[in-house]
């Protein structure tokens, strides 16, 4: 999603080739996504990002898109007794910005989620949460980069770059290729990318996140909110089909790879459920994990490398980068080229890579 939107912004005015390592474009984190966007999530510092691409997701324009890419569900946030103080904590990390949480009696936690235990009575509503539709929102991204006339190579992965003269000279395993600026959108490989170029790697660190799809007895209610457990140890919501959506929300750090769940974690997706939902698991209908990559402050990296200018950072999205992707891509497009602004309310300063430098 970063190579694509950042392609498709910054491709009416400048020659952009987008080299993929896999034989299809979001075949890794993107293609993974639990697909839902909403202001709290990755924290205040990254809500300007995920507030400023509401208006572009919700209201697309027309030639870009014919429908909204964001469905309205609301999250849900719950604890159990003794877990007063971190609803307390949520609602203080917001009290200067969005979202506003509206506070949840155990009745009204009843009446959004079907067979929810008696123990979970602590409820912060979050009702600006809307799925988001990953896959179409990527397409209509290569889709604006190809009619700007940007080149797509998949397949194609970098062996080595190196800055001679005013160029960048890349070797990949599709040829060689040069360009003025690189843009490095590589994800879980970013510091790999990096390396390879003779730039130095930022510590940008890939942690494996799994997810299960699951029916249950009884069936998930397809219009129930998105459930986030206050103390970060799961979340969940039902899809159209009936089907649920399920996470341990584990955070294990990885190597750059195409990753897999593991047998414990989705054991532990599992049993956590059953305590939360009055319902059994009956059958585990598809299984996946995803990278999600952190700098060490676990903020994005956006702009020029402060030791290679001509170097450009678009990393370290961790978890949030689809639901902010309309707003980065805007933002380092106005790092690069002249007149285009930053989306409103976002300041750059705090995700430029000299930070680490």
């Amino acid at each position: 999603m970063a190579g694509a939107s950042f392609a498709a912004e910054i491709s009416p005015a400048k020659s952009v080739l987008l080299l993929e390592a896999e034989a299809q474009p979001g075949y890794h984190a993107t293609g993974r996504s639990v697909a839902f966007w909403t202001e709290s999530y990755g924290g205040p510092v990254i809500q300007p990002l995920t507030t400023a691409s509401g208006d572009f997701l919700r209201s697309p324009p027309a030639e870009f898109f014919g429908r909204p890419f964001l469905q309205k569900r609301g999250a849900l946030h719950i604890g159990s007794l003794g877990q007063e103080d971190l609803a307390e904590a949520l609602v203080s990390e917001f009290a200067d910005s969005p979202p506003r949480f509206e506070r949840f009696e155990k009745a009204a936690m009843d009446e959004r989620i079907a067979g929810l235990r008696s123990e979970w009575s602590i409820g912060l509503w979050e009702g600006g949460c809307s799925d988001i539709d990953v896959a179409a929102l990527h397409a209509a991204y290569l889709r604006k980069a190809r009619k700007n006339g940007a080149k797509l190579k998949c397949s194609t992965s970098l062996q080595q770059a190196r800055f001679v003269g005013n160029r960048w000279e890349i070797q990949t395993s599709g040829g060689r290729f040069s360009a003025k600026m690189l843009v490095n959108g590589a994800g879980a490989w970013a510091d790999s990318v990096a390396e390879n170029s003779g730039v130095s790697g930022l510590g940008i660190q890939p942690f494996r996140r799994t997810v299960l799809q699951i029916t249950t007895s009884p069936a998930a209610l397809p219009d129930q909110p998105l459930v986030i457990a206050l103390d970060g140890s799961f979340y969940f919501k039902p899809e159209p089909s009936g089907a649920l959506w399920l996470s341990p929300h584990d955070e294990s750090p990885s190597d750059p790879c195409d990753a897999a769940p593991e047998e414990i974690d989705i054991a532990l997706a599992i049993d956590r459920f059953e305590k939360v939902i009055e319902c059994k698991a009956l059958k585990l209908e598809h299984k996946w994990a995803g990278l999600r990559s952190f700098a060490p402050d676990r903020l994005p990296v956006i702009g020029r490398d402060p030791a290679s200018p001509q170097f450009f950072w678009l990393a370290g999205q961790g978890g949030f980068g689809i639901q902010t992707a309309p707003a980065i891509a805007q933002l380092a497009a106005s790092m690069i080229q002249d007149g285009v602004k930053p989306p409103p309310g976002v300041d750059g300063s705090s995700f430029l890579p000299d930070r680490f430098k």
